[in-house]
């Protein structure tokens, strides 16, 4: 084990221990592979009235496309709620429907504190009203990259690190996206909403997978 893997898992065994605290569950897998066999093995755990299959929506996130883990559902079974299928206004009222109603919802985050609290910016705030409310459970999956000390230090990564590059993935017309820099913009921007996640109101309802690689943004 290198230095570096050494200080993830040290790091990740902090935060999964503040992160039960805050009555949130966490894990921490070496690599993409395992991380992937952990998704399926949460989803696969089963409660009073929870069917054995069970319906998968997500979050807009680099680490869930470029990985592999909407495969890895799929792979285990269980029905993806693949919201790039929905275009029409009575599709997204419907995909909404799904969504806040799916069995399990899966996203990244933005940045999470070595004290376990989840900070997300969003922009219409899909994303984050599911992690908030809705979903039976919520699988919540990030590289070590997205580690900070504090939460004034996850908002400076989200905007000046997370950000710009996803505005320019997203074509947005915003100061981050030419210059790299928060702008403080009102314009199109996609930092609507700020979201602290201290603790989690059901216990155990936020699963959080800590991954030993960089992943997303």
């Amino acid at each position: 084990m290198t230095p570096k893997e050494k200080s993830y898992e040290n790091q990740a065994a902090t935060i999964i221990k503040n992160l039960n605290k805050r009555k949130m569950e966490g894990y921490y897998c070496h690599d993409v592979e395992e991380a992937k066999k952990k998704l399926q093995e949460l989803l696969s755990v089963t409660g009073e009235g929870i069917p054995e299959k069970k319906s998968v929506a997500y979050g807009g996130s680099m680490t869930l496309d470029e990985n592999g883990f909407k495969e890895a559902v799929t792979a285990a079974g269980h029905t993806l709620v693949v919201r790039e299928n929905y275009k029409t206004p009575e599709e997204i009222k419907q995909l909404k429907s799904l969504q806040v109603n799916a069995d399990a919802f899966l996203m990244s985050t933005n940045a999470i504190t070595l004290d376990g609290e989840l900070i997300n910016i969003d922009g219409r705030g899909n994303r984050v009203s599911f992690l908030i409310y809705g979903p039976e459970s919520v699988i919540v999956i990030a590289g070590m990259n997205k580690v900070v000390s504090n939460v004034e230090d996850g908002i400076r990564r989200v905007r000046n690190i997370a950000t710009p590059p996803n505005c320019v993935r997203l074509d947005c017309k915003t100061p981050c996206a030419t210059t790299g820099k928060c702008g403080e913009c009102f314009g199109d921007t996609i930092c609507c909403q700020f979201v602290v996640t201290r603790a989690s109101r059901v216990p155990n309802r936020i699963k959080v997978i800590l991954v030993g690689q960089e992943l997303g943004y």
